[in-house]
């Protein structure tokens, strides 16, 4: 009888403790929480209009997350405020995973630029992934005399009043990059802000601006039909498709090397997990073969690779893009 009772209360101890692993996972909140995820359609939240770039991109890489994920994932397009509106809601969102925010550049560029930002990318935003990068490129008139980047740097010293570098609005990536170029090259010549692409390159065509800076999507089209002509590349290797075409380097300014970039992170305190399972759909996604070729002929690369190699490219561009507006003493806004 004594037996029969130890054998048991020794049965029920072990079923008790063999318990405790379980549940320490899910009051932990860690690897069972993946296990339920994604629980319902995802949110990817994009601080544009439909139809940019950044949209695109990341309309293509939710198709493919919602065949891996096995949920939909949905685009909410938020174009308020230069994407500060859409990137305080994520900030303010759940941390569940489920609300995706793509970012850029601007996201580093903004801290410097405004006296207030909606967020605070270190405290609100865990990195999940990096989408694309592409290259700026400094292009002219197809007719222009200037064929290189020396040119453009003896004709701007020869005539810095007469000498115009077209970009969009001030403190734009396209903007601080040209002022980057303007300071490592020794010029002083004035860089003249427009409201669109389309008008920078409309002012290139008419000969009002002498030279401009953009990046690689915004004029790949007038590039290859040579409307424009492109002198250089902004990144440390040249462009597949543009092979003839140096880079900023290459043509004398060997300090210069910068890209732009799309990726994706989501509310700070989102299980690392989920993140990782995010991160596997995304870079799976990116290396599909359709996914590929559609960001190539846009003129961008994929960049697969883990939630560390984006949050390494932020935090190059947040320092760079604060020296660059300090030193040229653009006023916060």
């Amino acid at each position: 009888m004594k037996k029969a009772v130890r054998a048991s209360v020794f049965l029920s101890l072990f079923a008790l403790l063999a318990g405790v692993p379980a549940r320490a996972q899910i009051l932990a909140g860690s690897p069972a929480k993946a296990l339920d995820f994604p629980s319902r359609p995802l949110k990817f939240v994009v601080g544009f209009g439909p139809g940019g770039l950044g949209d695109i991109a990341a309309r293509a890489v939710a198709q493919k997350m919602a065949l891996s994920l096995g949920k939909p994932v949905v685009i909410e397009n938020m174009p308020s405020a230069g994407g500060m509106t859409a990137a305080a809601s994520v900030a303010r969102g759940e941390a569940d995973g489920h609300t995706l925010l793509l970012v850029s550049g601007q996201n580093a560029i903004a801290p410097s630029l405004f006296k207030s930002v909606p967020y605070d990318w270190a405290n609100d935003f865990a990195s999940v992934a990096t989408i694309s990068v592409f290259d700026f490129v400094i292009v002219t008139n197809n007719d222009s005399p200037l064929k290189s980047i020396s040119d453009v740097i003896s004709r701007a010293k020869a005539d810095p009043a007469g000498f115009n570098i077209g970009t969009i609005s001030v403190g734009s990536a396209q903007n601080l990059a040209a002022l980057m170029f303007s300071s490592m090259a020794g010029l002083s010549i004035p860089i003249v802000p427009f409201r669109t692409t389309g008008d920078v390159t409309s002012n290139l065509l008419s000969n009002q601006i002498q030279v401009g800076f953009e990046t690689l999507p915004g004029v790949i089209g007038q590039i290859q039909s040579k409307s424009l002509r492109a002198l250089a590349v902004s990144s440390d290797r040249r462009v597949a498709f543009l092979a003839d075409v140096p880079t900023m380097a290459e043509s004398g300014i060997p300090a210069y090397s910068l890209i732009s970039w799309n990726g994706v992170v989501v509310q700070k305190k989102t299980p690392k997990d989920i993140i990782t399972r995010l991160n596997r759909a995304i870079n799976e996604a990116l290396a599909a073969p359709d996914v590929s070729k559609m960001f190539a002929d846009l003129g961008i690369n994929t960049r697969p690779g883990p939630p560390e190699a984006m949050q390494a490219i932020y935090d190059t561009d947040l320092v760079r893009w604060r020296k660059v507006i300090a030193d040229a003493k653009i006023p916060q806004q």
